[in-house]
């Protein structure tokens, strides 16, 4: 069987597309965020993008079934509105272990989602890396470039920090 015909038959919709693609934007960008300094501008936008593509996820794979059935899949996405949902929330509220348990939480599950998606034979993704390796690796490589423009944009700028310290410890002691 040749590359178009396995590709052709894995029913590659636009859905399937971005549903993993913003999965793959979610696991990336995950770690970024949680390892990172927290309560700045930076960390919100990221946030708000990763909750998004949580979103995303959760709610297009109720679109995305096999022979028109659920799997325990489809709970854990349930699960994880909720969960994302109660760390938006838990963030609003200034509640931050609420916030670290529920997105941790959730990030963690989506890693459990992804490592079934990505080792089971007869998923999409195994069968995309097995016929097309390059096309998996352009679309993680993009995801990921993407994730490092993102960050890179919204990061706090040292210099400007720098700067404003230099100039207050430059200035004349009042006494």
């Amino acid at each position: 069987m040749d590359t178009y015909t396995i590709l052709t038959s894995m029913d590659w919709t636009p859905l399937i597309a971005t549903h993993v693609v913003a999965a793959l934007y979610a696991l990336t960008i995950g770690p970024v965020n949680i390892l990172r300094r927290r309560r700045d501008r930076t960390h919100r936008m990221l946030g708000y993008t990763w909750a998004a593509a949580m979103y995303y996820v959760c709610l297009s794979s109720f679109w995305i079934v096999s022979d028109g059935h659920f799997s325990w899949l489809h709970g854990l996405s349930a699960f994880t509105v909720v969960t994302v949902t109660l760390g938006i929330v838990g963030a609003v509220r200034g509640d931050r272990a609420s916030h670290v348990g529920n997105m941790v939480g959730s990030y963690l599950g989506l890693l459990i989602a992804f490592g079934f998606a990505a080792t089971v034979p007869s998923r999409l993704i195994p069968r995309l890396l097995a016929s097309d390796p390059a096309t998996a690796w352009f679309v993680g490589g993009f995801v990921a470039a993407s994730v490092a423009a993102l960050y890179l944009t919204l990061r706090p700028h040292r210099s400007g920090v720098r700067a404003r310290r230099r100039a207050r410890s430059l200035r004349p002691d009042p006494t």
